[in-house]
């Protein structure tokens, strides 16, 4: 008898939403200055009354302490990947509801939760259908991830990608250059549960909210990348986070619940679309509850563009 999928919708339960703050970046990649007066427009518009905060106002913690010391039942959060994590992985498994709305470049977070969409449709989702829906992830470090995290070489060629898209040539240029240069020269050793030492180009781990492997939250799926061209790396490990990549003789999964990694120097790593590097040794653990999400228990997942 097939094991019963823990994500299938439930019934539909009331939710609290008596107190909301958001939080707005307005530097964000896809979010305009007009963005703010926009958010507060449509949320009047239905009758509730937030308290708006702007990143960059005040210390981005301090902003966070206040925000949460308001003990409110959901936090809309307009702004980057980087923000959405950072908010998201603040609440935690007993905070606030969080509404994470695509404000960025990648928008991995709000892609996952609410599908391919801009960030007014994607609050009339969470207004509209929006539930309880608890989200499984990962952490890496002691930093939470809820979409993927990519660890290896391979992660460089994200900001250059981000600086081609913004038009931004020379920038592009330039990362481009340093990713090719580091992307080979140290391979990642890595060891999944408790099997034995082995080495990749790259190590992706996804979380059960965009795997295509898992029906249920009971673990984190690995992808082990061993082509052996930068390019390609990079584009097979963007394909891990969101598409069918499974056929591909570059790389095999696995699901576990832990993981290491080492490398000579500060692995680069992707998280939830946000670039950050990490010390030589990297833990890597499930976590069953992220954070409590306002979305539809059901939300299509989204493709990412390669």
């Amino acid at each position: 008898m097939k094991a019963e999928d823990s994500r299938a919708p439930a019934p539909r339960r009331a939710v609290r939403l008596e107190k909301i703050e958001v939080v707005v970046n307005p530097r964000s990649g896809n979010v305009s200055e007009a963005a703010p007066d926009q958010l507060r427009a449509d949320l009047k518009a239905r009758g509730i009354r937030a308290n708006l905060h702007i990143v960059g106002a005040q210390p981005f913690g301090a902003m966070l302490d206040a925000v949460f010391e308001a003990r409110p039942d959901l936090i809309i959060v307009l702004a980057g990947d980087g923000t959405v994590r950072a908010v998201a992985a603040r609440a935690g498994a007993d905070g606030p509801l969080i509404a994470p709305l695509p404000g960025g470049t990648m928008n991995m977070l709000p892609k996952a939760v609410y599908g391919v969409t801009d960030w007014r449709q994607a609050l009339k989702l969470a207004l509209d259908d929006g539930e309880e829906r608890r989200i499984a992830g990962g952490v890496v470090d002691g930093e939470p991830f809820f979409c993927a995290t990519i660890l290896g070489a391979p992660a460089l060629w994200a900001p250059a990608r981000e600086a081609l898209r913004e038009k931004n040539f020379s920038l592009g240029l330039t990362r481009a250059r340093r990713a090719l240069r580091r992307t080979f020269a140290g391979r990642l050793r890595y060891r999944l549960g408790r099997s034995e030492l082995r080495q990749a180009e790259a190590l992706v781990v996804i979380t059960p909210l965009i795997s295509r492997a898992m029906e249920a939250d009971e673990g984190l799926e690995a992808a082990i990348m061993t082509t052996a061209d930068a390019s390609e790396a990079f584009r097979l490990a963007a394909m891990a986070v969101f598409s069918d990549w499974r056929n591909d003789d570059s790389v095999e999964t696995q699901v576990i619940r832990r993981a290491h990694a080492w490398a000579r120097s500060p692995i680069p790593a992707i998280l939830d679309g946000e670039t950050i590097h990490l010390s030589t040794y990297a833990d890597i653990r499930f976590l069953p509850v992220g954070f409590r999400a306002l979305a539809p228990v059901a939300a299509p997942v989204a493709e990412l563009e390669t």
